[in-house]
């Protein structure tokens, strides 16, 4: 479990230092200058109150805190200065990054914090993935430069594969601290009864769950895969890179197979670096 780190301590080494050499943190580094320092900050405002959500500590202080973020972007929205959070108010200014979509996030990450989500219906399971991948595609999309009609469309499309191909990742991890985001719908498909996550996710029965939701993300990165296809190279350099990434680290999952126990998925730096250089130039 992590705790939250304050966001007054908020600033860009800072940000481009908690996404490390992930695929996330390859793929902006191609980006220009201004645009990387956006999606830095991007990023840590996701990763602070992704932070709390998942923290230990009693879910009212982790609500609060969420709320205290709430209030903070509704501040950053009226023109009010606030200590720690200028560059991030500077990313909203020059690209113009909508309020809805930073409160989006807060409200999936009160998803979590609320109550451990078990077995939610496709249509919650919906609803989070816009939340707390959607909107962060929507916001990333206004960096990137794409058009209002076919960002909003990959934001839509690349988020939820990419939040259902970290569901898939994080099975085991999730059900450790008592979450199952597998879908309510495909444990009955494969007659699994109940939704305790540790009883689920061991049960020889949880592959037909796993291609179920696999298939599902494969959907959304076939979508996503034909927009940017259609979109000016450019615009789409660092969206590529995060499709890329996380298509090869399904399709690993589905290689592997979904068996207990199962061993967790890495794309190894040179191979995410590779991904990354392939799209640098244009």
């Amino acid at each position: 479990m992590t705790v939250a780190i304050p966001h007054t301590q908020d600033n860009l080494p800072s940000a481009a230092a908690r996404a490390g050499s992930s695929s996330f943190y390859l793929a902006m580094r191609i980006l220009q200058r201004k645009q990387r320092e956006a999606m830095f900050q991007i990023y840590s405002f996701c990763r602070d109150v992704d932070d709390i959500a998942d923290s230990g500590m009693p879910r009212t202080q982790r609500i609060e805190q969420l709320s205290r973020w709430r209030r903070d972007i509704d501040e950053l929205y009226s023109g009010r200065a606030l200590p720690g959070l200028d560059r991030l108010a500077t990313a909203i200014d020059r690209f113009d990054l909508r309020k809805e979509d930073f409160l989006a996030i807060i409200d999936g990450m009160e998803m979590d914090a609320k109550a451990d989500i078990r077995a939610p219906s496709f249509q919650q399971l919906n609803l989070y993935c816009d939340r707390v991948a959607g909107a962060v595609g929507r916001l990333s999309v206004r960096v990137f430069g794409m058009n209002e009609s076919e960002g909003q469309l990959l934001a839509h499309h690349l988020g939820r594969a990419l939040q259902l191909t970290n569901i898939l990742r994080d099975i085991d991890e999730d059900a450790a601290i008592g979450r199952l985001y597998l879908p309510l719908e495909a444990l009955l498909l494969a007659k699994i009864g109940g939704t305790d996550p540790q009883t689920v996710v061991s049960n020889p029965r949880i592959g037909q769950v796993c291609a179920v939701v696999a298939e599902r993300a494969r959907e959304h990165f076939a979508q996503a895969d034909e927009i940017m296809s259609a979109s000016p190279r450019h615009v789409v350099r660092a969206p590529k890179v995060m499709e890329e990434a996380y298509r090869r680290m399904l399709e690993a999952m589905v290689a592997r197979g979904w068996s207990h126990p199962r061993h967790r998925i890495y794309l190894n730096k040179s191979r995410l670096l590779w991904i990354a250089l392939r799209y640098a130039f244009v």
